[in-house]
């Protein structure tokens, strides 16, 4: 058990026996007693009293057995099988599952439900060490039908995916002409050539710009985001779902909106060569990328296109059929990749961070079969829009903030010096540090933490971000950069943004899928109408912080699952590999061209007995000395597929020349 608070004379976690753990599952809050504690501060706890439940239903597989009908959890980290009396299986007498590409089962009793994957509600949780008591309330189909897994994701994270008849009802009343009496209210920008540039599956078009050269030789930047303020009202029932979901929440073949689909990709969607309402900020930058002056104000565009990363790239690239094709934009193009270079510019110079780690792609035939897994691409474009969104986020949180309006801002404190302290000990072994000036060898302990101080900054990171670029090290080094920091979070009190170096920073630019942009919209729009916006912020943003952490869980934990099935046909396959973390039990590697990780366990390394050596993070052969280090380059097997706890077993094969 992880305490909130540090307990006096206890160090790290509470360790609960398993009669004691069994009263309550993964992710409950509980009121813990501490029976004792040893001298070494490790303590042994209690459950006095489950305070808060975490889930109020669990996904899993339905299991007939001799003794009684059981749904297993999906998720292995709540071990508890929830018990189904009798009459309690069928959500109605006589059910029919339709399984995607194949054919439609009959269910008609618990007996047809065997191996099924359902969902329970939990109606009696067992807290005096009983067996929790459920019935099934969904029948999803088997585990490897088309499309059940985004399902069991959908559940096992219990994240709301079905709009309520309200909701929907509200949406489909929003009429689709604009008033011609709100476009008197509002700048007209209808006659600028505005663009939208998304990725070629993008459905939802939060954002548009425009940037122009003026007489002066500064730049105007101008950045449209589609006021879903205008539409969604507070305490509205379309407001009460998309705060409960907090994020629209992205899996590899599809999504799960925050907004209903009639304001996501239709009315609020700045779509090409239509009216849009905007949420506009208009900045006048100098030639270092500078705020000389600024304006926010409500506005309508016509996107005049829906322009992809990829055609942008070639237009800037020289292609000749796309610099023909978009040859009335092609300038404009060029001076965005301008001012972009000059934003990203002024942002290093400050300290910001850039961490260019790849990111997997996930490929799928026309059945939703994966196919592989690629390297994400990354251009020109995709910097175009990020440094424009940066610029428009931070010129609307400085103004807010100057305001003294209550505001919710994007933070991101300081790094733990814990987290610190285990980065550094694994640089060092390359000859690497954060610490200023400090020199690239072995360090005790009390110096690393050290780093705990003002003069460990973004910077810091940066530097070694630019050192360790091209290097065979800057793969491993940039993920446990990545990792010594902390998550980014949504706050009404502001403590700037570590990373990006930015004393002031908010989210502003994605309203159609980020509840807390919503807010920021309205607290914008209140200082537009002299007034001022009250809200619980505070609350909204933790709740809007946790939402965001369940969404990215659930987006990371699915990938992971379509890799493991991916890979499932390529047992004895040999891979190159990167080692990324070692252990006492073996470690882990991941696939340099698949970007898959597993395990190759300790006790399967060939040639000679192997033992973890702590303190320098190294398996060791005891008798040839053999070492194996985070950052090695190895060829592995893979030798196993564990499709239940969705893990890969390989073997090790040879270490592979940088």
């Amino acid at each position: 058990m992880i305490p909130d608070e540090p307990v006096p004379g206890v160090q790290g976690d509470i360790y609960l026996p398993k009669a004691e753990a069994d009263r309550a599952m993964h992710g409950d809050r509980v009121a813990v007693r501490i029976k004792r504690t040893e001298r070494d501060g490790r303590a042994e706890g209690q459950i006095a009293e489950v305070t808060q439940r975490a889930h109020a239903s669990v996904v899993g597989e339905f299991r007939v057995r001799r003794r009684g009908d059981y749904v297993v959890p999906h998720d292995d980290r709540i071990r508890q099988w929830i018990e189904i009396p009798e009459g309690m299986a069928l959500p109605k007498q006589s059910v029919s599952v339709h399984r995607v590409g194949v054919t439609t089962v009959e269910v008609k009793s618990a007996a047809d439900l065997d191996g099924m994957i359902v969902n329970a509600e939990i109606l009696d949780f067992g807290e005096q060490g009983d067996r929790p008591v459920g019935r099934v309330t969904e029948i999803l189909g088997y585990p490897d039908d088309f499309g059940v897994d985004v399902e069991i994701m959908i559940r096992a994270h219990h994240i709301p995916h079905e709009f309520p008849d309200a909701v929907l009802e509200q949406a489909r009343a929003i009429p689709g002409d604009i008033p011609e009496s709100e476009i008197a209210r509002r700048r007209d920008f209808r006659s600028l050539e505005i663009v939208t540039i998304d990725g070629e599956t993008a459905r939802d078009f939060d954002d548009a710009v425009w940037v122009e050269r003026l007489p002066n030789r500064h730049w105007a930047l101008h950045v449209h985001i589609a006021d879903v303020s205008h539409y969604v009202r507070p305490g509205s029932p379309i407001d009460r779902e998309a705060r409960l979901r907090g994020t629209s929440v992205y899996f590899p073949d599809r999504a799960v909106p925050m907004l209903p689909l009639e304001l996501s990709t239709h009315q609020c969607s700045l779509r090409p060569n239509e009216d849009r309402l905007v949420m506009s900020a208009l900045l006048e930058l100098d030639s270092t990328g500078e705020v000389v002056a600024q304006q926010f104000m409500r506005g309508v565009i016509r996107s005049v296109e829906r322009m992809t990363y990829t055609a942008v790239h070639g237009v800037l690239e020289g292609d000749a059929a796309l610099r023909e094709r978009y040859a009335r934009l092609a300038g404009r193009f060029e001076d965005m990749r301008e001012l972009a270079m000059i934003l990203n510019r002024k942002r290093a110079k400050r300290g910001s961070i850039d961490f260019d780690l790849p990111e997997p792609l996930l490929e799928f035939d026309e059945f939703g079969e994966m196919t592989g897994v690629t390297r994400a691409p990354r251009n020109i474009a995709h910097r175009i829009i990020e440094e424009f969104m940066l610029a428009a986020n931070e010129a609307v949180a400085s103004h807010v903030e100057n305001l003294g309006q209550p505001f919710i801002y994007r933070i991101h404190e300081r790094p733990d010096p814990k987290r610190v302290l285990e980065f550094e000990e694994i640089a060092a072994q390359f000859g690497y540090s954060l610490a200023p000036g400090a020199a690239p060898v072995k360090r005790f302990r009390s110096e690393v933490v050290a780093l705990d101080n003002p003069n460990l900054t973004s910077r810091n990171y940066q530097k070694l971000v630019a050192k360790i670029e091209g290097k065979p090290e800057e793969r491993i080094l940039s993920y446990l950069m990545l990792r010594s920091l902390k998550q980014a979070r949504y706050s009404d009190r502001n403590v700037g943004h570590f990373a990006l170096a930015s004393p002031s920073y908010t989210h502003f630019t994605s309203p159609i899928r980020r509840y807390p942009d919503l807010i920021v919209h309205r607290v914008l729009g209140a200082h537009l109408d002299a007034g001022r916006y009250e809200d619980d912020l505070h609350a909204i943003g933790t709740e809007s912080s946790e939402t965001e952490r369940r969404a990215a869980e659930a987006e990371r934990e699915l990938v992971a699952w379509k890799k493991v099935k991916f890979m499932i046909d390529k047992v004895g396959e040999e891979f190159s590999a990167l080692i990324i973390s070692t252990a006492r039990f073996g470690f882990f590697v991941e696939l340099t061209d698949l970007f898959v990780e597993g395990l190759v366990p300790i006790d399967t390394l060939p040639g000679d007995e192997f033992y973890y050596h702590e303190n320098i993070r190294k398996i060791i052969g005891k008798r040839h000395r053999r070492q194996f280090s985070i950052g090695d380059r190895v060829v592995v097997r893979l030798d196993r597929v564990d499709g239940v706890e969705k893990k890969l077993q390989f073997g090790f094969v040879t270490l592979r020349k940088p």
